[in-house]
């Protein structure tokens, strides 16, 4: 008797990334909710807070160690860009910016981490990468000043800004995720973005008091899903399945993020805006796409699988 393609299941896995991207898109919508019932302020804190303590609960099952001394101020950058200053920024963009339309903005954010990455760490920035980087920073010019009826809005630029933050994030990760799991330097960048978000304590106080329970319902899905669990599970789907397939489902956050905005707040995107969005994939996929003759093998700390040096790109 002959067996033929015996192999581990891969249906698991791939739920799990299927799961981290209907998570990471609803989040847009989400925060809509969220900001219009408590403000910036008080949905940066909570959703850090409510994260924070999910994966400090985790944190002794998944194996998650204490960080190095040595470490911590590459964590504190971890935790002040791509936590605090990510929430904020968002979140006071779509007070002005559709969830469907902050979306195809953040799907550049993966431009400004090669463009950074090689300012700081040296990284090569070879033809493809500026094809691929004017291409996506095209396309958010065309979705930043497509903005409906009203043309450009000041919120296309803050969410923007959002993205760019985030770059510095997966800058800032690289060099800790040689020594940690994805999960861990998650759970310490939270931790620490938490902390540095603690000025917002009165304010959050005053908005949770007249806060609707739909942008309390809101921010605890917030914190709980897409926050927490989309870190748990995407840590969990990139460990086990090929880099092409993570990174590439990650395209599909900003259509998903339309439709349940659509679904969600009955949001529209007009043409211009998602002819945009769809250049700033296309230019995202060419920044990613590696040539056959690039080596395959990232240099790592052997407790790291290669597939978690993976850039995250997540709402």
């Amino acid at each position: 008797m002959t067996f033929r393609n015996v192999r581990t299941p891969r249906a698991p896995h791939l739920l799990a990334l299927a799961g981290t991207v209907v998570l990471w898109a609803s989040a847009f919508p989400a925060i809509r909710v969220g900001v219009a019932g408590l403000g910036i302020a008080a949905l940066s804190l909570l959703r850090l807070a409510i994260a924070s303590a999910a994966l400090a609960a985790v944190a002794p099952f998944a194996g998650v160690r204490r960080p190095r001394a040595r470490d911590l101020p590459l964590i504190a950058v971890c935790g002040a860009t791509g936590m605090t200053a990510y929430q904020v920024l968002l979140n006071w963009g779509e007070v002005h910016v559709p969830a469907g339309t902050a979306s195809l903005l953040i799907a550049a954010a993966p431009v400004f981490s090669v463009l950074l990455a090689g300012a700081f760490l040296a990284e090569p920035i070879t033809r493809r990468v500026v094809v691929g980087s004017l291409t996506a920073l095209a396309g958010a010019a065309v979705v930043a000043f497509g903005g409906g009826a009203t043309g450009f809005s000041a919120g296309a630029l803050v969410v923007l800004a959002a993205a760019v933050v985030q770059g510095v994030y997966h800058v800032a990760t690289k060099p800790l995720l040689r020594r940690y799991t994805g999960l861990e330097v998650a759970s310490y960048a939270m931790w620490a973005g938490t902390v540095f978000a603690a000025p917002l304590v009165p304010g959050t106080v005053r908005a949770v008091a007249g806060a609707p329970v739909d942008a309390l319902a809101a921010v605890l899905y917030l914190g709980l899903l897409p926050s927490a669990l989309g870190f748990v599970i995407w840590g969990h789907a990139v460990a086990r399945l090929p880099l092409a397939t993570s990174t590439g489902a990650l395209y599909l956050v900003a259509p998903v993020a339309l439709l349940v905005a659509f679904g969600w707040l009955n949001e529209v995107p007009n043409p211009v805006e998602l002819a945009g969005g769809a250049v700033t994939v296309l230019g995202v996929v060419l920044l990613n796409r590696r040539p056959s003759r690039e080596p395959r093998v990232v240099a790592r700390h052997p407790a790291v699988p290669a597939t978690r040096l993976a850039p995250r790109k997540r709402a």
